[in-house]
Order: C-alpha cells, then structure tokens, then sequence
C-alpha cells in the first residue's frame, strides 16, 4: 500500500461526481485544505445522471462510493447535487452501517441549505438546478428544516450541462438558454434577491448568469461553500481527521476515456489534469 509517512497510511479524501463538475468542488476544497491526499473519481461513461431514475443514481453512486473505499477512502464527499439529492441518504442510513460504520459518506446540498437563509433579506431563493435535483425536492426539505420561512423557487436547466461540457457557453445558443431560464424562475417570484447554483457544473457559467439577471442577485456557488463545510467537519471530528492522510497528492480516475477526460476536465479545475481510467465491472 502507498504510504504518505511512516506511520500513516495512503487514506485519501475521495471526491466522486458523475462527471466533470465536481472538479469546481474539488478546486475549492485543495484551496481551503492542501495538506490532504484526495482522489477524483468521475463516472463519465455514465453521465449524466440529472435525467435518472432514483434507483439507477443510487446504484451507479454507491458502486462509485464503493470503489473509492477499496481505494482507501474513509471519507467520501459526493460532488454531485443529483447523487446528492438522490443517493446520499440511503446510503448514508442503510448502506454504512453494514459496509463499514466508520467511514463517511457527505455531500453537497446540506452544506448549501444549511447557510443559504442567512443572504436572503426577501425570504425567496432561486435554484438552479438539474432535472433530477428539482424533482427531488431536496433543497426544499432541506431548506425547510434550517429556515422554515423562506420560499424557494425551483428552475431545472437541462441544456446548462451540454453546453457547459461542449465549450459552448461563449456562443448564443448559451445566451439564449440562459436567459430562458432566469425569465423563468423570476416569473415565480420578482423579489428573489438569492440564488442558489444547484449544479456543480454551474459556476462555470456563473458571469454570463449576473450578466442577464434582472437585478443585483446573491449567486450561492457550492464549491467554497462546502470547502468551508469540510474543514469545520474535520476540526469537529477529529477521529476522522486523523485518518485522512496528508501528503498533498492529487489522483484522478475516470470511467471513460483518460484522454477525454483530461481534455474537458482543466475547463472545470483550472489547470491541466493527468487521470487514469477505472474500469466498472
């Protein structure tokens, strides 16, 4: 086994997305946190997951989950608001107790939910957000249980992701779909003055968003959001803390083709990516 030091053990902080858009999460999580191992496994020959059912998201992520534990991982954050909203919480309430009450499975929509209330002065929020996400419901009941008195208004994108991945957000059709939706969701509500990102895709188009709003918004982008959630989580644990290795490495697996993989995946981290394909049998 890899070692990160003579006494500690190659023990990772995995980080799964069904695709691309994790890597905004995980940009903002080696910022806030550099000392970690992480490992990034994207399930790009299964993307994406926004249209699925929620048995197929729940059994394509625990798959994932899975193999990043025999990888090392005891902590694993799902940088998916689809797997998220979808997946986590069996996971969380059925699946551990048996694979290994130890280990950690969190995402991404708590984190969000958890703050969200304190940038509304309206009490209405906005979400953008996949199909699957707005169907869930999930940032409503979350939401709910933090600030029970905001009205959250839902706004499913389902061309963002497509025209994210295919380098198209500088070209009309992006502009057109942009606009589109953000009419949409202000026909819900014109004293939203929050809006959550409920994608992690989504940051990428976050400056042609501002550039179309109606009126100054309060754009709620996940990636510092949970970077912050994660570090307060490991200073509350420090059990789990202490297993996480610290050598400042940076792995990346993917289900589909290296090549690709790396050639899409610098748009979403900043900088050029070097991944290993994962095969799922």
């Amino acid at each position: 086994m890899t070692k990160t030091s003579a006494n500690t053990a190659y023990s990772p902080i995995g980080v799964f997305d069904s695709g691309y858009g994790g890597l905004t999460v995980l940009k903002e999580i080696v910022k806030t946190l550099p000392q970690y191992d992480y490992l990034y496994l994207g399930d790009n020959a299964r993307a994406p997951y926004g249209s699925r059912s929620f048995e197929t998201v729940y059994e394509y992520t625990l798959e994932c989950v899975m193999h990043l534990f025999d990888k090392g991982c005891e902590l694993v954050i799902v940088a998916c608001n689809t797997a998220s909203a979808k997946a986590l919480r069996t996971i969380q309430q059925k699946d551990l107790p048996n694979i290994d009450p130890s280990k950690r499975v969190l995402g991404v929509i708590r984190p969000t939910t958890e703050i969200v209330g304190n940038y509304s002065k309206t009490g209405h929020v906005g979400l953008f957000a996949t199909q699957g996400t707005v169907n869930s419901l999930s940032y409503l009941i979350e939401i709910g249980k933090f600030f029970p008195g905001l009205k959250v208004f839902q706004e499913a994108c389902p061309m963002w992701v497509p025209l994210i991945e295919n380098n198209e957000i500088d070209n009309p059709g992006a502009d057109y779909f942009v606009q589109k939706h953000i009419r949409h969701l202000f026909s819900q509500s014109e004293h939203i003055d929050t809006i959550i990102l409920g994608c992690t895709h989504y940051p990428i188009l976050q400056k042609k968003i501002e550039q179309f709003l109606p009126k100054p918004v309060t754009i709620l982008s996940q990636g510092s959001i949970v970077a912050n959630g994660l570090q307060d989580y490991l200073q509350r644990h420090p059990d789990m803390e202490r297993r996480c290795s610290k050598g400042g490495t940076m792995h990346f697996l993917t289900t589909d083709s290296p090549e690709n993989f790396d050639r899409h995946a610098s748009l979403f981290y900043s900088k050029p990516v070097s991944s290993e394909h994962l095969e799922l049998l």
